[in-house]
């Protein structure tokens, strides 16, 4: 059982990534550099926050062109766990493997606190071991992490339960006031359609352990890691 996390120049939490695998669930985890064309000994994939390719042009617009997104695009359609965070989640978009796009955040500001988030579906690989309606701390880091999409996507992934997390306040209670960046319908992650992609903007991987403010992460990495092993 082995986890790829990747690795694109600009990449700054795939250290955060692979010790949550390493040393908070004690799993195989590797990485993965953004010019390898095989997936070959992995059973999921890591794709981590940071400023690939330094957010030039577009957040994830160039990393979506990398060799090894050929393999993650194979794999993920074959049906292979794949988590993006934060940056990971605008790459996702891009090759797009989720529907949708990550915008600048409203107030144009960079923001990076701890967010509040409502798990909306337990279907998921990335859920399994959450219970629907419960509350995650997590942190956010982000510029540009809007999450935007047109009305008949916003219906469509709305009508197949394919919102995994909304911001919301210490009561669950989705307000405006809770949306840290001016996602439409305060949404923090989604999956596709075939619910093994998870894209979602704030970090399970610097919520892993007590010492760092919160263990909320660690059940989407178990999760994840769970499903990954009943896969093989």
């Amino acid at each position: 059982m082995r986890i790829a996390v990747l690795q694109f120049p600009g990449s700054n939490c795939d250290q955060d990534c692979l010790r949550a695998f390493r040393e908070g669930l004690g799993a195989e985890a590797d990485y993965l550099w953004h010019k390898n064309t095989s997936l070959s000994g992995f059973d999921g994939i890591v794709i981590p926050g940071g400023f690939s390719y330094g957010d030039y042009l577009r957040c994830g617009a160039i990393a979506r062109f990398s060799p090894v997104m050929k393999p993650v695009i194979e794999a993920a359609g074959a049906g292979m766990p794949v988590i993006g965070i934060c940056n990971g989640f605008q790459i996702l978009c891009e090759a797009g493997l989720l529907p949708g796009a990550l915008l600048r955040n409203r107030t144009l500001h960079f923001v990076c606190k701890m967010s509040l988030l409502r798990l909306e579906t337990e279907g998921t690989p990335f859920t399994a071991r959450l219970r629907k309606g419960q509350i995650l701390r997590l942190p956010i880091a982000h510029g540009e992490g809007a999450y935007y999409a047109n009305e008949t996507i916003l219906a469509d992934i709305e009508a197949h339960d394919q919102v995994i997390f909304r911001y919301v306040d210490a009561f669950g209670k989705v307000t405006d006031q809770a949306n840290p960046n001016g996602s439409l319908h305060n949404i923090a992650g989604i999956c596709n359609e075939k619910r093994n992609i998870l894209g979602m903007m704030p970090h399970p991987d610097r919520a892993w352990d007590q010492r760092i403010g919160s263990v909320d992460g660690i059940s989407i990495f178990r999760s994840m890691l769970e499903t990954a092993v009943a896969l093989r």
